[in-house]
């Protein structure tokens, strides 16, 4: 015969991590990931409203008043778009934060995990 090897539905040590009686290894990862992908899909939504907004404006010089209706929609347009820059700002400054603390969690429970 040859070596015997381990058997795969074996129950793994104590404190393995893995199982149905274990403990999670990162119980705080999992929530922060959780924060970060809703964070991450309110972003996707914001950019991709900001650029169908951007898709429709014009850099025009109106000179006729029969084109006001046209400059006014343009001012409509950047009002819109200047209002969703600080959101966007603001949840890409989140995403990225969330990205070094789940990264900080990840290092900090990696180093402390007896081996």
């Amino acid at each position: 015969m040859g070596p015997k090897l381990p058997n795969p539905l074996a129950q793994p040590a104590s404190g393995a991590g893995i199982g149905p009686n274990s403990e999670p290894r990162w119980p705080y990862v999992s929530t922060d990931r959780s924060l970060d992908s809703v964070g991450r899909s309110d972003l996707v939504v914001l950019l991709i409203y900001r650029s169908t907004l951007t898709m429709r404006e014009d850099d025009q010089l109106y000179l006729s008043d029969s084109e006001s209706h046209m400059q006014k929609e343009q001012t409509e347009i950047l009002h819109k778009v200047n209002r969703l820059t600080p959101a966007v700002r603001w949840l890409g400054a989140a995403s990225g934060l969330l990205i070094l603390v789940i990264a900080g969690l990840a290092i900090y429970q990696g180093l402390n995990t007896p081996q």
